[in-house]
C-alpha cells in the first residue's frame, strides 16, 4: 500500500521489500524509484542500502544492494547503467548495449557523464547521490527518458538544460516533458561560500535572489532543488509538469547525507522506460 509523502507529487511505496520514493505521474511511462538508506546489507557508516562502490564500503555488499534496488524497478543487476559522475554538464545517450555498465565496477561506468538519456526500455538509468539533486525527466509521447545528477557545479554548468536539449534531439518536446526532482539537501542546511553565491547570480540573474539567503557566518544558504526547477523552466518545461519531492537528505529522513556524516552511503534514482505495445 502506498504511503503519501510530504508532497502530493510523490509517494513512498514498498517494492520487493524496499521502501522507495516515486512519482505516480510517471508510472504510465516509466518505472522510477528513489531508494532510501534502508533494506540492504551494508554495515557501519554505510548501513544499510548503500549503492556507492566508491565510498569505502564492501564491494560485495554494494553489488547485492544494487541487485535489490534493481528489483524495485522490475530489473536485474545487469540492466543497470551507471555514470562516472564528475559534477559537470556532459550528457550521454545510452541503449541496450550499455546495460551492465558500472553495475559491478566503477571503472566500467559511462565515462564523465552527469546526464543519461535513453529511448529504449531495456536500460535502467542510475544516478547516485547523498545531498546533490537527482532528477528524472520523461517525454511520454516520444518515449525519451533521462536521469540527471545535479550538484551545485553541474547545476550552474547547465546539466539540466543540456539533458533537455539532448532529449529534444531525440524527438522529445520540452512542453510535453514531465520532471521529478528528488530528495536533496535542504536550503536550511546547504551552506555555500560567496563564490558559489556569485556564480548562482551570474547564471540565474534576478531569479537567484529568492534562492540565496545570507547566514550569520558570512556565507549563504542555497536552495539547490529550486535552482534546478528554475533552469528546467527556462529550458521550456512547464512549471506544472515539474514535481518536487517534499523530503530532504539527512535526519530525520531515510536518505543518506554526505554533509551530515562522512563517510556515508549513496542512495540512487533508478529509471526505466516501460515497453510499448
Amino acid at each position: 500500500m502506498a504511503t503519501p509523502d510530504l508532497a502530493g507529487d510523490t509517494e513512498l511505496v514498498v517494492r520487493h521489500g524496499l521502501r522507495v520514493l516515486t512519482w505516480p505521474v510517471l508510472a504510465p511511462v516509466a518505472e522510477v524509484a528513489v531508494t532510501t538508506s534502508e533494506g540492504g546489507i551494508s554495515g557501519g557508516a554505510f548501513a544499510t542500502l548503500n549503492l556507492g562502490l566508491h565510498v569505502g564500503d564492501d564491494p560485495e555488499a554494494v553489488v547485492e544492494n544494487r541487485r535489490r534496488a534493481a528489483r524495485a524497478v522490475g530489473a536485474g543487476l545487469d540492466d543497470l547503467v551507471l555514470a562516472d559522475q564528475v559534477h559537470g554538464a556532459q550528457v550521454v545517450v545510452v541503449g541496450s548495449e550499455h546495460r551492465g555498465r558500472g553495475a559491478r565496477d566503477v571503472a566500467d561506468a559511462v565515462a564523465r557523464a552527469d546526464g543519461l538519456v535513453t529511448c529504449e526500455p531495456g536500460p535502467v538509468l542510475v544516478i547516485l547521490v547523498a545531498d546533490c539533486v537527482p532528477i528524472v525527466l520523461c517525454d511520454p509521447v516520444a518515449g525519451v527518458l533521462a536521469a540527471v545528477h545535479a550538484g551545485w557545479r553541474g547545476t550552474l554548468a547547465g546539466v539540466g538544460p543540456a539533458v533537455v536539449a539532448t532529449m529534444a534531439g531525440l524527438g522529445a518536446n520540452p512542453g510535453r516533458m514531465v520532471a521529478g526532482i528528488g530528495p536533496a539537501i535542504s536550503p536550511e542546511r546547504y551552506q555555500v561560500g560567496p563564490e558559489v553565491a556569485e556564480a548562482t547570480r551570474d547564471v540565474l540573474g534576478v531569479d537567484a535572489g529568492p534562492l540565496l539567503r545570507p547566514d550569520d557566518e558570512g556565507r549563504w544558504r542555497l536552495d539547490l532543488p529550486a535552482a534546478n526547477h528554475r533552469l528546467l523552466v527556462r529550458a521550456g518545461i512547464p512549471p506544472a509538469q515539474i514535481h518536487v519531492a517534499g523530503t530532504h537528505t539527512g535526519p530525520p529522513g531515510p536518505f543518506f547525507s554526505d554533509r551530515t556524516r562522512r563517510p556515508c552511503g549513496r542512495f540512487g534514482l533508478l529509471a526505466r522506460l516501460r515497453g510499448r505495445g
